[in-house]
């Protein structure tokens, strides 16, 4: 009897791999490029739908300062990890303030990953660009969008709020098209 088990055993095993193997010959998922989400197609993509051309120019000059404002954060936020991980790496420290460093590593990484985030609701909300930051407990939120309103101010801050309980004072910006 106990043979009989492990032949069993082992031909579920067999069939297993083999279903797994024809599987991934078969299918082969493309791996994921987090980088890709991020790229620029989406906004050639959105200049393809605008008809006007002065649209096309606010857009393009909207999306550009957004595009600056973002290095430029992002600069400094990785002057800030590099430092950093200079502190977690160096013998001249506790180890305390290395957890402490390797915390603010952490949150930076949450902080950049929350803002992403964001930023693809806002724009399944239907705006063209949005550039959002985290300072302390503010969120900072910058949209392009032709309309104005509070009562479209209101939708992105219940989105946020939504998404991120955290974000305690939430500050919308237009930026005209």
């Amino acid at each position: 009897m106990n043979v009989k088990k492990r032949s069993i055993w082992f031909l579920t095993l067999i069939s297993l791999v083999a279903v797994i193997t024809v599987f991934y010959v078969t299918d082969r998922p493309s791996p994921f490029d987090g980088i890709a989400l991020f790229s620029n197609d989406t906004i050639e993509d959105v200049d393809l739908v605008e008809t006007s051309s002065t649209n096309e120019e606010s857009f393009t000059s909207s999306s550009n300062a957004f595009e600056e404002m973002r290095m430029e954060v992002q600069g400094k936020r990785s002057q800030l990890r590099e430092q950093l991980t200079t502190k977690v790496g160096s013998n001249d420290f506790t180890a305390e303030e290395k957890g402490e460093a390797y915390n603010q590593i952490e949150e930076l990484v949450k902080i950049d990953s929350t803002e992403a985030m964001l930023e693809l609701i806002i724009k399944s909300l239907g705006y063209n660009d949005a550039l959002v930051r985290i300072e302390d407990e503010s969120v900072l939120i910058d949209v392009v969008s032709s309309e104005q309103s509070s009562q479209k101010a209101d939708e992105i801050i219940y989105a946020v709020k939504r998404e991120w309980p955290q974000a305690y004072k939430v500050e919308v910006k237009f930026d005209g098209q």
